[in-house]
C-alpha cells in the first residue's frame, strides 16, 4: 500500500490541495493509517461532504476525489 505524488499510481486524487496518486483503491480508514494518523481526531471531508468517522472503513477512496484532512489543533 503506497501513495506517492501524482503521476505514479492508479487512483489520482487530491488531498488537502495536492495532488496524490494511490498504487491502488484504499479506505480513509487505511489511508489515514499509512500516515499515521489516529482517527479519533481526525475530521475528513471528501468532495466536499464531512464524513462520520463510522464511515471511514467503508468510503474507498476513488480517482478524481478531493479530500480534506483535518486535526484539531490546541492552544488560546
Amino acid at each position: 500500500m503506497g501513495f506517492a505524488p501524482w503521476g505514479n499510481g492508479v487512483i489520482r486524487l487530491t488531498i488537502n490541495g495536492e495532488p496524490r496518486a494511490l498504487d491502488a483503491p484504499l479506505s480513509v480508514s487505511a489511508y489515514l493509517a499509512s500516515l499515521g494518523f489516529d482517527r479519533r481526531y481526525i475530521a475528513v471531508a471528501r468532495n466536499g461532504e464531512v464524513l462520520e468517522r463510522g464511515a471511514f472503513d467503508r468510503v474507498r477512496l476513488e480517482d478524481g476525489d478531493h479530500v480534506e484532512i483535518v486535526r484539531p489543533v490546541g492552544g488560546g
